[in-house]
């Protein structure tokens, strides 16, 4: 099935299938075309009064085109200047910008013509590019999906977890992972509540089970009491599980090996915070983040940035507002 724009001799068959009132989805089936196509077709490039000719059809398909391709220059000067500040200043993605600019006063552009803004501006010497959260990479096959790296013991997977977890109806069930990191330095353990996406950043002296299990009972000891689940990367940073589910009173699931997917919440986060901390610090990255903040020892300022980015799933209501409503209404 072709994909491209419909042809003038397509369209001479469309009014000629028309004019022997043949139906829209035997029309498709003769030109190989989707149903959709044909109908969008006949509503768009139809004339005032119903009838369908090819020629002032092509016309008004041409003039539609032409226009789309001006439309970015109509664009008043203000809404431009918002983009470039919700992306440079508060780190947002093209996605967050747009739905949250009718909020803030603003008719809203789509994400699409925000990255296009943003092309245009690399193509032309600028550094809008540089406040992307991700750059296109290569991803390689990383081994079998078979588990090598040993069993953490009394393991509880993640498909015994209670089904009101999935449901995000109540505060305290938490998702949690290791990022940046190498074996002997610092290593980052990222942690975020499922209902209202509250994300917590701590600093392990090292990815030892220790060094991780203290910043987390750490971290999440004033919780306590609060706390219902914790569920776990399969790693083997986290096998003293059981001595943080008894200081804390929670109980620990695992999601099963190379299934990031059963996480989803907390892996979207660690792309969120790889913005603040890159994974490969290079000349463009290092002392400071493409954003030019600087990787301090604290994390309480990249906490407070994603604490107040907007959410889609609450209506653009950001996750430090909403954790407050949360334990007013508990």
């Amino acid at each position: 099935m072709s994909n491209k724009h419909l042809t003038h001799g397509e369209r001479s068959t469309i009014a000629a299938l028309k004019r022997k009132n043949r139906s829209i989805t035997y029309i498709a089936r003769t030109l190989d075309r989707a149903v959709s196509t044909i109908s969008r077709e006949l509503r768009r490039n139809s004339c005032p009064a119903g009838r369908y000719c090819a020629g002032a059809a092509g016309k008004l398909a041409a003039s539609r085109a032409t226009a789309a391709t001006c439309r970015a220059s109509r664009i008043g000067a203000q809404r431009w200047i918002y983009v470039e500040r919700r992306l440079t200043e508060d780190q947002w993605s093209p996605g967050q910008i747009s739905r949250r600019m009718e909020t803030d006063g603003f008719k809203p552009l789509s994400h699409e013509a925000i990255y296009r803004y943003i092309l245009r501006d690399k193509a032309g010497g600028g550094s809008l590019h540089t406040h992307l959260r991700h750059k296109l990479r290569s991803y390689r096959r990383r081994g079998s999906p078979r588990e090598r790296r040993g069993r953490i013991p009394n393991q509880r997977m993640i498909d015994t977890r209670p089904q009101v977890v999935e449901e995000r109806t109540r505060f305290g069930d938490y998702e949690m992972d290791t990022v940046i990191g190498t074996p002997s330095g610092e290593t980052l353990v990222t942690i975020v509540e499922r209902r209202s996406r509250h994300t917590l950043v701590l600093k392990a002296a090292d990815k030892s089970a220790l060094a991780v299990t203290t910043a987390i009972i750490t971290a999440l000891l004033p919780y306590r009491g609060s706390i219902h689940t914790l569920t776990y990367d399969n790693g083997k940073e986290f096998a003293r599980h059981g001595l943080i589910d008894r200081i804390l009173g929670c109980t620990a699931y695992f999601a099963h090996p190379y299934h990031s997917w059963e996480r989803g919440l907390n892996e979207n986060t660690n792309g969120l915070i790889r913005q603040y901390f890159p994974s490969r610090p290079t000349s463009e990255t290092s002392p400071t983040t493409r954003s030019g903040r600087c990787r301090t020892s604290s994390t309480t300022g990249q906490e407070n940035a994603l604490a107040g980015e907007p959410q889609t799933r609450y209506s653009q209501i950001t996750p430090r507002s909403l954790r407050f409503r949360v334990e007013t209404a508990d």
